[in-house]
């Protein structure tokens, strides 16, 4: 990536060369751009929010800026790159999303999530470390850009504006006003399921702020809760890319006498899954984990592993995630153990388990998603 403080080699995380997605866009060339021909004194703490693969902090290491992610592969994928650029362990401070902010923020650089409540979520959380002299500016590409988050910065920091568009990306600037009175911080947001969902009907759902579907029960695990395997008897089992933990969740209300894993890449899924866990006195044994899939779980120690592979890595879609979890799975999968996978139809996922397994099933279909189960032999 070419930078006015130089041109770092970056690379997403985990590495993969038959990866073509570069590890940085035209957004954050935008941004880095802008700040040098301004010349924005990058002083005091310098926040750097949503950098999804370390791209803005390894530009601006030598400004000690504190990176602030919901993602664990792109807090790895920092690490890997401010090393792969010479820079000190201890140069950029690593924070996630569940960690309490700087107490004070003289910048702020804000890449846009994909998730409104995301934004939502962190601008409250930011906003009280804000000053009349900080500087905000934020960058996404168009696409990313709405009214609706144009509306939030001026909601909860103050008047802001936005960039002509250059390579189909934009910046926002914001000035904030100390004065204003922000809304309180609507998240975590607690819901209860309805009454025609298994083992989970009627109990409480916890999502932290950019959970999937984080205000309602999405049609596809709505459908999986419905059809989850039943008569087990204990054993392990992992809720593998768990988001909010309901699938887990209700494993474990099923099966007392299961111990569940609950895996994700997203600090506010793992956060999540945690708290619904615990809003449904569950008795038993459970595990909440951050990390790569099933990367660290040993080979031939698990007895299931329940899947809803996501489709899309920000704004890309790809199969890597699903191949990578289906791999993972079959790895650390007894002889004789399970992968349950829902999905969309058209996603084709039983051609990928036949692959692998040498064995796929149709559990239950509608006209929309499927259930598969795949067995290690």
């Amino acid at each position: 990536m070419t930078t006015p403080w130089g041109e770092p080699v970056l690379s997403r995380f985990p590495e993969d060369p038959r990866d073509r997605l570069r590890a940085w866009d035209a957004s954050d060339e935008y941004l880095l751009r802008h700040l040098a021909e301004r010349r924005t004194p990058l002083s005091g703490t310098v926040v750097v929010v949503g950098d999804r693969w370390g791209a803005l902090v390894t530009a601006l290491a030598a400004h000690r800026p504190t990176q602030i992610t919901d993602s664990w592969l792109g807090q790895e994928a920092t690490r890997a790159n401010l090393a792969r650029n010479g820079v000190e362990p201890g140069t950029v401070r690593l924070l996630t999303t569940q960690d309490a902010p700087p107490e004070r923020i003289d910048v702020l650089l804000v890449r846009v999530p994909k998730s409104l409540a995301l934004l939502e979520d962190q601008l409250l959380r930011l906003a009280p470390s804000v000053h009349a002299d900080t500087v905000v500016a934020g960058t996404g590409m168009v696409k990313e850009i709405h009214t609706s988050t144009l509306k939030l910065f001026e909601r909860i920091l103050g008047p802001t504006r936005t960039s002509l568009a250059e390579r189909k990306a934009r910046l926002i600037f914001c000035t904030p006003d100390p004065s204003l009175v922000r809304p309180q911080n609507p998240w975590p947001y607690r819901y209860t399921l309805p009454g025609d969902v298994g083992a989970v009907s009627g109990r409480t759902v916890v999502n932290h702020a950019g959970v999937f579907c984080a205000d309602r029960l999405d049609i596809g695990t709505r459908f999986f809760l419905r059809h989850l395997p039943a008569g087990r008897d204990g054993g392990r089992v992992v809720d593998l890319g768990c988001g909010n933990g309901v699938v887990g969740t209700a494993m474990a209300l099923a099966d007392p006498k299961a111990e569940v894993l609950f895996v994700d890449e997203s600090f506010q899924a793992v956060a999540s899954a945690q708290d619904t866990y615990r809003a449904n006195d569950v008795s038993g044994q459970a595990e909440f984990r951050v990390g790569d899939g099933l990367t660290g779980v040993p080979a031939g120690s698990v007895d299931l592993v329940l899947n809803n592979p996501p489709f899309h890595s920000h704004q890309a879609t790809t199969d890597a995630t699903a191949w990578r979890m289906f791999t993972g799975a079959r790895r650390t999968l007894r002889p004789g153990g399970e992968l349950w996978v829902v999905g969309n139809r058209h996603l084709g996922h039983h051609v990928r388990l036949r692959r692998l397994f040498g064995n796929s099933e149709v559990v239950a279909s509608d006209p929309k998603f499927v259930i598969l189960r795949a067995v290690r032999r």
